[in-house]
């Protein structure tokens, strides 16, 4: 049981470290980290790249998560205490990377991945908050940290009992929040980049 723990945390890791959005912009001929935010994720990815290879990166990332869970869970049998804390390390591996000499994104993309294989319904609820924020404000790095910050209240509706899942919410949630100083910083000053709503022009019939 130990050793199939410590096999689910490695595992976990080293798929949440794979940097997608770092290859696939390389491929394009761009290092992504001296674009834009510098970020990996799909946002500045979509942002330099176009939207399509920004919805690549954040499944890619989505899914890195999925599959860490899903391996513990099912293939190592490491339970749902071992899934979650997988869970963590594929979070974990996404924003301490070393394929990037221990950088990287900023976990939210491979956060919903976990989410989606320990609870899908805390991830709905988690998504819903985050597209109305988004709704409203249009700025991802917003609406990120308001799905952070609700995402431990979420478990403790909709999970109770499940206490290695709700210690795990606060730790994702301080990484986001950690992930995200810079965005925070560029908020206070005014500087952050959001996206505008774009309205369509009706053409005059002549």
């Amino acid at each position: 049981m130990i050793i199939d723990t410590v096999l689910a945390l490695a595992w976990g890791f080293f798929l949440g470290s794979l940097p997608f959005g770092f290859w696939l912009a390389r491929a394009k001929g761009v290092d992504i980290r001296k674009k834009g935010s510098g970020n990996i994720g799909a946002t500045n990815v979509g942002r330099i790249l176009g939207k399509e290879w920004g919805y690549l990166v954040f499944a890619l990332d989505a899914l890195k998560g999925w599959l860490a869970v899903w391996v513990a869970g099912e293939i190592l049998q490491a339970g749902d205490g071992g899934s979650v804390l997988t869970g963590l390390t594929a979070v974990a591996g996404h924003i301490f990377s070393p394929w990037l000499n221990f950088k990287g994104g900023k976990g939210v993309a491979t956060s919903a991945g976990v989410l989606l294989g320990l609870s899908p319904a805390v991830l709905l609820s988690t998504a819903l908050i985050w597209g109305a924020s988004f709704a409203v404000k249009r700025i991802v790095s917003v609406s990120s940290l308001w799905a952070a910050t609700a995402f431990p209240f979420l478990v403790m509706w909709l999970e109770p009992g499940r206490k290695a899942l709700l210690l795990a919410a606060f730790a994702l949630a301080g990484l986001v929040w950690y992930r995200h100083r810079d965005n925070l910083q560029r908020l206070m000053a005014g500087t952050e980049n959001g996206f505008r709503k774009t309205k369509t022009k009706r053409k005059k019939r002549l």
